[in-house]
């Protein structure tokens, strides 16, 4: 068994971005990118400060906007209009998840597509899936990190059967996307599915993004499979861990990455990838 390296991966890939910014600065282009945070969710700020301590070693432009947690979902439109006609602004992101009274989708489709780092808007999703080859845009960070993750292992995915445990907007619908066009097999399992451990188990590639903690077993796999484990959970002792039941199966599969330092590390840096791309379209590079 081997272990995909996010965040050796993820360093990679901050290298390979720091050329592109220093290419754009010689240009006088500095991406900038602004993020909105709602309240003091414990873990956002914990997400927020990774993402402007990766900004900040990257030498792009990084400002966070603190709203309390009370604040009306006019004021909160407001503030993103305004970031979305400011020409000095090329990334616009907010932190989920909101308080209960702003509706999330309705925020999130305010902000302008060509600003939307985290390629959650409608349009920037509905490209994705009407993508016919291959797209050079905005892509779903989680998703493109675990694509990127797979392609930088030297593991092919053209023809691989692919199980995603997991229906989210965020991680499983975009990533079935992802693997579409790069022609593999899917298969989208959720709370419905009937026979889950048998479809997991006839899985060449199991991706487990359902945020239960050691939930997939080794009655779920077989000794040549390939796990990315998109979960981010707390176990009875209180330690991070994965969907994935990483002792159980570590010793019966081909490859798997970790949690932590696996998928995480990838999403934030391919956030910032996004933000580069966006940068470049802004300004008709």
């Amino acid at each position: 068994m081997s272990i995909i390296n996010g965040k050796k991966i993820s360093e990679d890939i901050k290298n390979e971005l720091k050329e592109e910014v220093k290419k754009l600065q010689n240009k006088n282009i500095n991406p900038s990118i602004v993020i909105i945070q709602v309240g003091d969710n414990q873990a956002s700020s914990v997400y927020v400060r990774n993402k402007l301590r990766l900004v900040e070693e990257l030498s792009l432009k990084g400002e966070l906007v603190k709203f309390p947690a009370e604040v009306n979902q006019e004021e909160l439109l407001k503030k993103i209009n305004e970031l979305n006609n400011d020409k000095k602004v090329n990334g616009i992101l907010v932190q989920l998840p909101l308080p209960k009274h702003i509706n999330e989708d309705f925020v999130i489709e305010k902000i302008n597509p060509i600003k939307d780092v985290d390629c959650f808007c409608l349009q920037n999703i509905g490209k994705l899936w009407t993508a016919k080859k291959s797209i050079n845009g905005i892509l779903p960070c989680t998703p493109a990190g675990i694509i990127e993750m797979l392609k930088r292992s030297q593991i092919e995915l053209s023809g691989k059967n692919v199980v995603i445990v997991g229906r989210s907007n965020i991680v499983g619908k975009p990533l079935a996307a992802l693997f579409l066009l790069e022609n593999a097999t899917v298969t989208i399992c959720h709370s419905q599915t009937k026979n889950l451990s048998q479809i997991c188990k006839n899985a060449d590639i199991l991706v487990p993004c359902i945020g239960k903690a050691k939930f997939i077993t080794s009655e779920y796999i077989h000794k040549n499979q390939i796990i990315i484990d998109v979960g981010i959970n707390r176990d009875e002792n209180n330690k991070l861990c994965g969907d994935v039941d990483f002792y159980d199966v570590s010793d019966k599969i081909a490859h798997i990455s970790p949690v932590p330092g696996g998928v995480g590390p990838m999403t934030i840096i391919m956030l910032l990838k996004n933000l580069i791309t966006v940068t470049k379209i802004q300004n008709n590079l």
